[in-house]
């Protein structure tokens, strides 16, 4: 109750891992869906979105409310149960479905849905990244009638899931809805087989913290040469230097099975929160186009940005904001400065026996793994 009342008010709760941040949900989600504008709650991922709203939707249909599912590739469902061809009240079929919700996600409670119905409905789960996309493409449409969202309405609340992971880790993410460029460049793969021939700390420094790469004079200098240039700036202009950093950058930077896979003829972005395949999103700005050059791999064509928006941006457009986390606290002030929440550490049911030792930051990798094994030989 104290998890739902702070999050009514619109405020960050820190809940503890177990002590069931899904249920408290509900409690303001309920409450600000009887407005009639609509409530949208907010999970890190599609299974959760689907087996949040099939578990809770339970309560809400009780309680005489709507309940839709956003998904990934526009795929978006109704809770219904009226299937069971009977009240939910019965007992037996209350229990089935209770016991079966407790490790499967039931899909025979959805029906499927268009988008605009899914936002009809007085509640509605989904993932940042559907939000974000649905809200990009109301914003190109030709006519009111073709918006997916409630044209002419303000986004009233939302509660975020894992707030600490969606608002303050990816605050900074892109969404981006792109089109076609004019042409791919043959560029691409000269440079993907140059950079390979440059060595870190004298041709080129690499950030890791920033994620960024960066030539030295003496990588300038190669590629001078290489190009039999006199001087790359003037002569190659902005988009040959930016070729080759985003070249770098894929060589470097971007590894193989960790930020991507390669898929038949394609490379396919693994989402680093989630370590989900993300098919049919591609890096912007040339990046994509490069390590498509660097994996051999036919190039697609460039693409221009259309539309582009931040979660940061996303979520502060929303008339009342909540979110629940097991960890806000250490990033109470960001909280505070970027989107003026304010963070509630919920007490636990029982007292806490867990003991939380603050974070051990090594120097490199190394040293970290050889820690770890240390303590494995001590326990």
């Amino acid at each position: 109750l104290i998890g739902g009342v702070v999050l009514h008010q619109g405020k960050i709760a820190e809940i503890r891992t177990g002590e069931g941040k899904t249920l408290v949900a509900t409690l303001p989600t309920y409450l600000n869906a009887l407005s009639g504008k609509g409530v949208h709650v907010v999970t890190v991922n599609d299974y959760l979105a689907k087996r949040d709203a099939v578990w809770m939707g339970q309560i809400y249909d009780f309680l005489g409310l709507t309940v839709g599912i956003i998904q990934n590739q526009r795929v978006s469902f109704v809770y219904d149960a009226s299937f069971l061809g009977t009240k939910i009240e019965d007992s037996d079929i209350d229990k089935e479905r209770d016991a079966k919700g407790s490790f499967k996600v039931e899909d025979e409670f959805l029906r499927p849905a268009s988008r605009q119905e899914t936002y009809r409905c007085d509640i509605t789960y989904g993932t940042n990244n559907e939000f974000g996309f649905d809200y990009l493409r109301d914003n190109m449409v030709q006519e009111l009638g073709e918006m997916v969202m409630r044209p002419g309405e303000e986004m009233t609340y939302a509660i975020v899931d894992e707030v600490d992971s969606i608002l303050i880790d990816e605050a900074r993410t892109p969404l981006i809805i792109s089109a076609p460029a004019e042409k791919a460049a043959d560029q691409y793969y000269q440079f993907a087989k140059l950079v390979r021939n440059l060595r870190e700390n004298e041709d080129y420094n690499v950030d890791e913290k920033m994620r960024a790469a960066t030539l030295t004079e003496e990588g300038i200098a190669k590629f001078e040469k290489w190009l039999n240039i006199e001087n790359i700036y003037a002569e190659g202009g902005m988009s040959t230097i930016h070729h080759i950093e985003q070249a770098l950058k894929a060589e470097v930077l971007f590894k193989r099975d960790k930020e991507y896979v390669v898929d038949g003829n394609e490379i396919i972005i693994i989402d680093e929160f989630t370590g989900r395949k993300m098919p049919g999103r591609r890096y912007s700005e040339g990046l994509h186009q490069a390590i498509e050059a660097k994996e051999g791999v036919q190039i697609q064509r460039e693409s221009q940005t259309l539309a582009t928006i931040t979660f940061q941006n996303l979520f502060r457009m929303y008339g009342k904001l909540a979110g629940m986390t097991g960890t806000a606290v250490t990033e109470a002030e960001e909280f505070g400065s970027i989107y003026n929440l304010e963070v509630v550490v919920i007490p636990t049911n029982r007292p806490d026996k867990r003991i939380d030792r603050s974070d051990r930051i090594y120097l490199n990798e190394r040293g970290k793994y050889k820690a770890i094994v240390e303590r494995v030989k001590e326990c």
